[in-house]
């Protein structure tokens, strides 16, 4: 038992008695250990953050290079324009 158990254990045993407080005790833990499986597909460890990191800077850098080749094509397309305008 965990230190927060036994304390939890102690209060409730001098309350409701010691089969009763043992059985609170063990149906927090089964509904914390619940909570806790149905959360852990959701949680975020360090090794996805570091993933994720890695996904979002290569992202950027393709969005960096679409953008830059748009530019090269519209300024192009300018300076096209206004030599055919000549």
């Amino acid at each position: 038992m965990v230190v927060s158990e036994i304390t939890l254990y102690n209060v409730l045993k001098n309350k409701l008695g010691e089969t009763e407080a043992q059985s609170v005790v063990e149906g927090i833990k089964q509904t914390v250990r619940e909570e806790f499986e149905n959360k852990k597909d959701i949680l975020l460890t360090k090794q996805d953050k570091v993933e994720l990191i890695e996904k979002m800077n290569s992202d950027k850098q393709d969005i960096l290079k679409w953008l830059f080749g748009f530019w090269i094509t519209i300024l192009l397309m300018f300076i096209s324009n206004v030599i055919i305008k000549r």
